[in-house]
């Protein structure tokens, strides 16, 4: 007969086929690493829409040199053009006839101040690109504007830096991709073993378990096993997957133990929940919130979770983001060792 909690273990990974929740998650975390490749270029565009190849022709009209500014700032944004217009009038009916995304008046106060009125269509995702780009184009400006004033500055100003140009499809695949496709499969794990243990009490069949010669402790065990082992195996198959799509990863086994670490603190938390609050609502919600206020605690470190992944996926990672990993293990046998010794005390029979 082989070990209890491997056999726990065995049946709790058998029955999530049965979750169509679970199964569906999986399909769909399989199919962005699996396509990421062009599914990226989609992301991107929400994430920011001005990486989108979408044309923005803008009417500018108003003072003639305040004008002039403004189209050479125009001029610089890809994917967006400038039109001169002699008034606005013509300039807004040219946007109503459709000829224009845009205006952009410009006036110049007594002040020497630059004053932009901008109108953009109200028609939901395109007014997101237009603004997105219409914003950098000001911004353009701006810059433009600080330059060209400094020498009239009774004081030396500090030299702009240069201006910083990147990908938008490398700062998503890396920043929001891949700590996505890593946490993820962690914050499920958790949930899995919260409603694997209250589901147990709820339908009685607990008690069925423990008519076997199988102790409380190796029940909890084998259902952390099933949920904690399945996060860092998804994690890394993940990974695998953005490589064969062409994007590179570093460090996977620094990975694998960061994720590994990470997924022993949240089924802990979740078993932890379970135990001291069978209802399954009632433990379902102290357990998202609980992740969420160890997720929200720890971006506030120079080096959560989500920036340690990102820099170990890209391969600039030093020691510090290493012995962080080594960190979160540690805290995840702790919070194991802490679990047993809660279970090791709980009565079965009190719970339900």
């Amino acid at each position: 007969m082989g070990s209890p909690r491997l056999a726990i273990a065995r049946r709790e990974l058998g029955s999530l086929r049965k979750e169509k929740t679970i199964v569906l998650a999986l399909a769909i975390q399989l199919f962005v690493a699996a396509f990421s490749s062009f599914l990226v270029v989609g992301l991107v565009s929400l994430y920011d829409p001005g990486a989108a190849s979408y044309q923005v022709d803008v009417a500018v009209t108003g003072d003639e040199e305040a004008v002039e500014d403004l189209l050479r700032a125009v001029g610089t944004e890809d994917g967006l053009s400038g039109r001169p217009y002699s008034s606005t009038s013509a300039a807004m009916t040219a946007f109503q006839e459709r000829q224009v995304d845009a205006v952009l008046e410009a006036s110049t106060g007594e002040d020497g101040r630059i004053r932009v009125a901008a109108v953009a269509p109200d028609t939901g995702v395109e007014t997101t690109a237009v603004v997105t780009r219409l914003r950098d184009a000001l911004r353009e400006l701006e810059r433009n504007e600080r330059a060209e004033r400094s020498a009239f500055l009774s004081t030396t100003p500090l030299t702009l830096p240069p201006a910083a140009e990147s990908s938008p499809y490398f700062g998503f695949t890396y920043t929001v991709l891949v700590p996505l496709l890593l946490f993820l499969p962690v914050f499920i794990s958790g949930s899995l073993v919260v409603d694997s243990l209250t589901e147990e009490v709820a339908r009685g069949t607990l008690e069925l378990l423990r008519v076997a010669p199988v102790s409380f402790a190796a029940v909890v065990d084998g259902k952390l096993l099933a949920a904690g082992g399945l996060a860092p195996v998804q994690a890394i198959a993940w990974m695998l997957l953005l490589q064969l799509n062409g994007t590179a990863i570093e460090s996977v086994p620094w990975l694998f133990g960061m994720v590994a670490g990470l997924s022993a603190v949240v089924v802990t938390l979740g078993a932890a929940v379970a135990i001291t609050s069978p209802d399954r609502r009632v433990a379902q919600l102290l357990y998202s919130i609980g992740v969420l206020l160890v997720f929200a605690g720890t971006s506030l470190l120079p080096l959560s979770p989500a920036n340690t992944a990102a820099r170990l996926a890209l391969g600039t990672a030093g020691v510090g983001a290493k012995v962080a990993v080594a960190g979160l293990v540690f805290v995840g046998v702790v919070a194991l060792v802490g679990l047993r010794f809660v279970v090791d005390r709980v009565d079965p029979n009190e719970l339900g």
